[in-house]
């Protein structure tokens, strides 16, 4: 659709400032001349879903709003400003809330951050929650692409306590970098979202997770960048699967996996991206039932990784290679019900295959669910703890992992390492999330 200067009117822009982007829907269907069916014959739902979202000021489906604005030609930065939480407030040099005193300078604030990470994960996920409901002031502790290496190696370490002390300022300080409305900027802001979204689906906080996917995926549109969309739509799609909305996250997925392809697949980055895509594609149809599909997903996922590199570039976004894929087959064996074929794709797996803590203890553990499957406690015990010693968030934070641990401490108390690894996660305290179990991936 041509940009249409209608947008930059002041009532665009109030509307925007306002954060009421489902007015701004209504008032560019009205200057389209649309009736409420015509908007909604176009974008596949009722009158009614359309009058709803036209009239809400919280907008409930991120993915309607996104549809809808598109339709009536929106531009991108005036939605993402009307969906933007609000600006901070307070400088720099600011009232620490968790204090009593007055005034902080930054390197009291920052030492304050810091303690922050002992405070306990009921504090820290207050912490992460606050922040998104309000961005904090920015904290200018330096460069946000040093400080985002940091935190995605505190990712891959399993370090969830220390990654979730550390997210509120990341969002802060992305935030005001992308105020600059440059579009690495942007895409920096919807990485520091998407990581969000990744450690808060692991620990099984599907709420905040959507949340957070949501905004790196509206980011990402923004920025316009290929590789942060496609992070961004893999994150939203994992949380839809987890709220059992498989069918839209399978869409989602086949839709961003195509946007890839699209852009012709010509550096290791685009073909790991488009791997990556086609691994989450495959076990989001297993979940759903559809065999043929994700077989034939993890296959192509397998022709796609064989031009990548064994061991990826640090700092890549999409860091897959070959033995990744092959643990993305134990996985979609597993979600198709057949742990025999689980534990024979995964035979030839070793941690040395895998450079970061995350992906050595996700062999462990995507294998202790297929031998549990399988009926065999002794060696899912066996991979449990390899995976706990490679990285024991992974085993103590998620609660699919935690429900194989009780379940093997209260029906197999007596079977070889089942001891151990009960005492090697209650040395550890409780989980950060406490929530009923099911399969995070």
């Amino acid at each position: 659709m041509p940009v249409d200067p209608f947008w930059s009117t002041p009532k665009a822009r109030e509307l925007a400032e306002q954060r009421r982007a489902g007015a701004l829907i209504r008032l560019g269907r009205e200057h389209l001349s649309w009736t409420l069916a015509a908007l909604g014959d176009r974008i596949g739902c009722a009158p009614a879903t359309i009058s709803r979202l036209e009239r809400r000021r919280r907008v409930v489906d991120l993915d309607l709003v996104h549809r809808a604005a598109q339709e009536v030609g929106v531009w991108p930065h005036i939605l993402m400003t009307s969906l933007a939480p609000p600006a901070p407030k307070v400088p720099t040099a600011t009232r620490v809330t968790a204090s009593p005193h007055a005034e902080e300078d930054p390197m009291r604030r920052r030492t304050l951050l810091t303690a922050t990470a002992a405070a306990g994960p009921v504090a820290l996920m207050m912490g992460l929650d606050e922040a998104l409901a309000d961005t904090p002031a920015p904290t200018g502790q330096g460069p946000l692409d040093g400080r985002m290496a940091a935190t995605r190696e505190l990712y891959d370490k399993g370090a969830h306590s220390r990654l979730l002390a550390a997210l509120p300022g990341l969002i802060a300080d992305g935030h005001a970098a992308a105020s600059s409305r440059r579009e690495l900027d942007q895409a920096r802001l919807s990485s520091v979202y998407s990581l969000a979204a990744a450690v808060l689906t692991k620990l099984g906080s599907y709420g905040q997770a959507r949340l957070t996917a949501d905004r790196a995926r509206t980011w990402a549109e923004v920025s316009g960048s290929p590789l942060a969309s496609a992070a961004a739509a893999r994150e939203l799609a994992i949380v839809l699967r987890h709220q059992d909305r498989g069918a839209e996250a399978q869409r989602l997925m086949t839709t961003a996996a195509s946007a890839v392809e699209a852009t012709g697949l010509r550096t290791d980055a685009t073909v790991s991206a488009y791997a990556q895509m086609l691994c989450t594609l495959a076990y989001t149809a297993a979940r759903g039932g559809h065999r043929a599909e994700a077989l034939s997903m993890t296959e192509e996922a397998r022709r796609a990784a064989r031009r990548l590199p064994a061991v990826a570039p640090a700092g890549r976004l999409f860091p897959i290679n070959p033995a990744a894929v092959d643990l993305y087959a134990v996985g979609v064996h597993w979600a198709l019900g057949d742990a025999g074929a689980a534990l024979e794709a995964g035979k030839n797996l070793r941690p040395a295959q895998f450079p970061t803590a995350e992906r050595k203890a996700r062999m462990g553990t995507d294998m202790a669910r297929a031998w549990w499957a399988w009926g065999r406690p002794e060696q899912a015990a066996r991979s449990l703890l390899d995976a706990y010693r490679a990285s024991p968030g992974e085993v103590r934070d998620r609660p699919a992992i935690r429900s194989i641990v009780d379940q093997l401490a209260q029906r197999h108390p007596h079977t070889s390492g089942v001891k151990e690894l009960r005492a090697a996660t209650a040395r550890q305290g409780r989980s950060l999330v406490r929530l009923p179990a099911s399969t995070d991936r």
